[in-house]
């Protein structure tokens, strides 16, 4: 189990079906029970912090033969190991059969949400996001788990109050407009030169852009640090 998984909570799925098996078949539970306690290994290996597993139901007219020797779970080709997935069970002999049953990975982390309503253009402030647990697994068009580096981005779109902050929901401001005069800085921490220079196009925090240097005026590439400030090697 990975360091810092710290929960594992293993559940059947709704309407489990797990009754006596006739005599030669395999009991159900044993297949349940087998596949379960794989998923729970898998997600605990898998992830860190809280995760959930669970199985689904088995249809109540399966019949097996009884198997001889332990059950063996494994992962079928492509199963996942977040949301919904699925695992083999099989008899090795002496009368071989498998079966896949299906099962679900839920995992728990902290996101950053929306404290309040945000308007679209509107630079968002800390105090308007809040972090919160959310299961991850449908969150695919990805999430934060910070606010720090928030703050100041602008709100792509109205955002109502609760909305799990995804990446394409925010842009970077800008913070050079092509035509401004810029500060051009290069050489080291210790020892720095500082130029004035022309914007050629416009740039947001760490974005490339073209600048002209007014004493020589050649132009030069560098990042934008902060606004007015462009970094550049000479």
């Amino acid at each position: 189990m990975k360091a810092g998984a710290w929960i594992l909570m293993i559940a059947l799925g709704p309407a489990q079906t797990i009754g006596a098996a006739p005599a030669g078949f395999q009991p159900h539970q044993g297949i349940v029970e087998t596949a379960q306690r794989f998923l729970a290994e898998q997600a605990a290996a898998a992830h860190s912090g809280k995760v959930e597993a669970s199985i689904g139901r088995l249809d109540s007219r399966l019949r097996l033969k009884r198997c001889g020797a332990p059950l063996e779970a494994f992962l079928p080709a492509g199963a996942r190991l977040n949301g919904n997935t699925s695992v083999g069970v099989r008899c090795p002999g002496p009368t071989e059969w498998k079966i896949y049953v299906s099962g679900k990975i839920s995992v728990f982390g902290q996101v950053v949400v929306a404290s309040e309503p945000l308007l679209r253009g509107e630079a968002v402030a800390e105090a308007q996001l809040r972090v919160v647990e959310r299961e991850l697994s449908g969150l695919s068009y990805g999430y934060f788990e910070r606010t720090d580096k928030l703050t100041g981005m602008l709100a792509g779109r109205a955002i109502p109050a609760g909305t799990v902050i995804t990446p394409n929901m925010l842009s970077a401001p800008r913070l050079i407009n092509r035509g401004d005069r810029v500060t051009l800085l290069t050489g080291s921490e210790r020892f720095q030169v500082r130029m004035r220079g022309e914007a050629m196009s416009d740039g947001t925090r760490g974005e490339r852009i073209r600048v002209k240097a007014l004493n020589s005026q050649r132009v030069i590439e560098g990042w934008v640090v902060s606004r007015g400030v462009v970094k550049v090697t000479l």
